[in-house]
């Protein structure tokens, strides 16, 4: 059996790869206050991509925790949060960029600080989507893992205080998927310094299907089977998943 492949990625950095049906990525906030921007593509189809207000209406929620499938803009499942211990996620803020990194954190650039350099997610995510050859035209709402975001008395949004450290997600994918992601402070971060929150990514390439927590909900039960349908006629061994309508 392969090994779990696991690497640190340090804060203000930004990384892509592809993962496998069935398998399962799980990123942990070492030191806590981290934030992993998140966006999601078919490999085989890079129009099909994350589609954040589909991930939330259909499941009839706000934020996202254990047991939340995120959904493609085809109506299929990308992956579920099979195991969470932050508790929620952001997925209606989308990524800092450049001009407000400046005005929070003050001007950081490459040739004065190099690998410290005040970066940010919106340019972090351009670079990973151009090794895809894509563009600003295919950028999506993001997830933002590790922050919670609240609004208040007043409809203003606040990010509430961050995860501890050690919190770990663990994401189960339904569909061979192309991630994208990023370890740049939230846009509601308002904290005096750049924040320099690093994050332990272990990719698990053992094959399991989606857990029956992640299939309560008869949306998503709707969305594998649009899965099973995409797949049908393809031979995946030692991949079983559960009947479409029903959750194992």
């Amino acid at each position: 059996m392969q090994s779990p492949y696991s690497t640190t990625l340090p804060a203000g950095a930004h990384w892509s790869l592809r993962v496998r049906r069935g398998a399962a990525l799980r990123l942990t906030d070492i030191d806590g206050g981290a934030n992993v921007g998140m966006l999601f593509y078919n490999p085989e189809n890079l129009l099909e991509r994350y589609n954040a207000p589909d991930t939330l209406k259909c499941q009839h929620t706000f934020r996202l925790t254990a047991g939340h499938c995120l959904y493609s803009d085809m109506g299929r499942i990308f992956c579920a949060i099979e195991q969470d211990d932050a508790g929620w996620h952001d997925t209606v803020c989308g990524a800092m960029n450049a001009g407000l990194t400046e005005r929070r954190f003050g001007a950081s650039g490459y040739q004065q600080a190099r690998n410290e350099r005040h970066q940010n997610g919106y340019d972090s995510f351009l670079v990973e989507l151009a090794k895809y050859g894509l563009g600003k035209r295919d950028m999506a709402a993001c997830l933002n893992l590790f922050s919670q975001v609240r609004a208040d008395d007043e409809g203003e949004l606040r990010l509430e205080p961050q995860t501890l450290p050690g919190a770990g997600v663990t994401l189960r994918f339904a569909m061979d998927t192309l991630v994208l992601l990023h370890t740049c402070p939230h846009p509601l971060n308002r904290a005096g310094a750049y924040p320099r929150a690093p994050v332990q990514i272990t990719l698990s390439p053992q094959v399991a299907p989606l857990p029956a927590h992640c299939l309560r909900h008869e949306e998503n039960r709707r969305g594998l089977a649009n899965n099973d349908l995409y797949y049908a006629g393809l031979p995946m061994a030692g991949l079983a998943l559960p009947r479409s309508g029903a959750p194992s």
